[in-house]
């Protein structure tokens, strides 16, 4: 079950599937690969510094993931 505040971002780059989950309570930001590796994560992030990430993603027209639908309805 997802954290209150948590975000998921997906999209394809490189022929991948990637997908980032953020939480701006907890400052964290993981990357993860098609398989479910992680890729980066960074913790100790402030609430600004998640919510610019968020940003930056939405601006490069990465798809976020409503909490109440399946992920393979956005591919």
């Amino acid at each position: 079950m997802l954290r209150k505040n948590t975000k998921i971002w997906i999209w394809v780059q490189n022929n991948r599937l990637l997908k980032a989950v953020s939480n701006q309570d907890t400052g964290t930001l993981t990357i993860y690969d098609e398989r479910d590796n992680i890729l980066l994560k960074r913790t100790g992030l402030t609430r600004q510094q998640v919510k610019k990430i968020e940003i930056c993603l939405s601006s490069q027209r990465v798809k976020r993931i409503d909490d109440h639908r399946e992920p393979f309805t956005y591919i």
